[in-house]
C-alpha cells in the first residue's frame, strides 16, 4: 500500500509549517494541494511563503508551486494527473510524500479517489453565465439536475459555472467516489481555535499589504490579466482589483477582504467537517506541538 501523509486546515492555521517540519524528521518532500499556488507571479496573495519550507538551513522539496501560467485554467481532474505524477517520483526516491493545503476538494479527490468527467472549458458559456449571481446559478444547476448541488462545495460562481459545464457537456457531473482508496493515509488536522484563526488572518493581512500585495496585483494587471480574471482568483485579487479600478477605497477594501477571508476559512472547516462524515479519518492536532504525534508517525510509516 502507498503511503501518504496529509496536512490539512483552514487558511492561516499553520499547515505549511508543520508539513515542513515532517518533512525534514522524516526524508519527506511536499505535494501543495492549494487551487491558486499552482500559478505563477501569484506569491503574496496565495500565501505562499516559500521561505517556509527551508528550515535549519535545509531546503525542503515542494511540488505543484508555481506550474502554470495565471491566464490557463486548471481543474481537479489535472491536479488528480499531477498529483500521480509528483507523487510517483517522491516514491521513487524512496521518500515520504506530504500532501498540504486548504483545497479540501483537491485532498478528498485524492482520499476518496474521485471520477472527475474530462471536459474542456465552454469559454462561451462561461461569458453567458459570468454576470449571472450565485442564487441564479444555483438554480439553474437544480433546474439541470436537482442532486448536483452540494451547499459545501458549490460556495462560488467559479465552480457552480464549472458544474453547469461538466452538465452541459455530460450530462451528469461524474463525480463519485470510486472506494477504492489506493494510498495508505495518515491525515493530521491544524487545529486551531476559531478566535485564534479570526486573529491571524487579520494580522497577516496587514502584513502582506506592507509587502507589497497591492503592487503583486498591478504586475499581474501588466502582465494582460484583466479584473474579470482578477475576480476568478478571488478574494485577495478580486478585492484588490475592485480597489484599483476605483470600484471601492481602500479602508473598504480591507474590511471587505478581511471579512471574506473569515467567511472562506468557516467555509474550508465546513468541507473538512464534511470530509469526516464520508469516512476520511483526520486526527486534530496543535500545529506548534507534533511531538506528541510521534508515536502514531512511526507507528504509520513502519506498518
Amino acid at each position: 500500500m502507498n503511503k501518504l501523509i496529509v496536512i490539512l486546515g483552514p487558511t492561516a492555521s499553520g499547515k505549511t509549517k508543520l508539513a515542513v517540519q515532517l518533512a525534514l524528521q522524516y526524508n519527506g518532500e511536499i505535494i501543495s494541494a492549494d487551487s491558486r499556488q499552482i500559478y505563477k507571479n501569484m506569491d503574496i496573495g496565495t500565501g505562499k511563503d516559500l521561505n517556509e519550507y527551508i528550515i535549519d538551513g535545509i531546503k525542503i522539496p515542494y511540488h505543484l508551486i508555481n506550474i502554470l501560467n495565471p491566464q490557463k485554467d486548471y481543474s481537479v481532474f489535472q491536479f488528480k494527473k499531477d498529483f500521480k505524477i509528483a507523487y510517483n517520483k517522491i516514491r521513487s526516491n524512496n521518500k515520504i510524500a506530504i500532501l498540504c493545503g486548504g483545497t479540501g476538494f483537491y485532498i478528498e479527490s485524492i482520499l476518496l479517489d474521485y471520477k472527475i468527467a474530462k471536459t474542456k472549458p465552454n469559454y462561451q458559456l462561461r461569458k453567458k453565465l459570468k454576470d449571472q449571481d450565485i442564487a441564479q446559478l444555483i438554480s439553474q444547476l437544480i433546474q439541470m439536475d436537482k442532486n448536483a448541488f452540494d451547499s459545501t462545495y458549490h460556495v462560488s460562481k467559479r465552480r457552480l459555472i464549472r458544474s453547469i459545464e461538466i452538465l452541459e457537456d455530460h450530462s451528469e457531473l461524474n463525480m463519485d467516489v470510486i472506494g477504492n482508496n489506493i494510498y495508505d493515509s495518515l491525515i493530521f488536522g491544524a487545529d486551531i481555535e476559531r478566535s485564534a484563526i479570526l486573529k491571524k488572518i487579520k494580522n497577516r493581512l496587514n502584513e502582506r499589504l506592507q509587502e507589497g500585495m497591492i503592487e503583486e496585483v498591478e504586475s499581474l494587471i501588466a502582465l494582460g490579466i484583466n479584473y474579470d480574471r482578477l475576480n476568478y482568483f478571488g478574494l485577495e485579487y478580486k478585492f484588490i482589483g475592485k480597489y484599483l479600478s476605483k470600484e471601492i477605497k481602500y479602508n473598504k477594501m480591507v474590511e471587505m477582504l478581511n471579512n471574506a477571508i473569515n467567511k472562506f476559512a468557516k467555509r474550508q472547516m465546513t468541507f473538512l467537517r464534511r470530509m469526516e462524515k464520508r469516512g476520511i479519518k483526520i486526527h486534530w492536532i496543535n500545529p506548534n506541538d507534533i511531538k506528541k504525534n510521534r508515536t502514531l508517525i512511526n507507528d504509520f510509516l513502519d506498518s
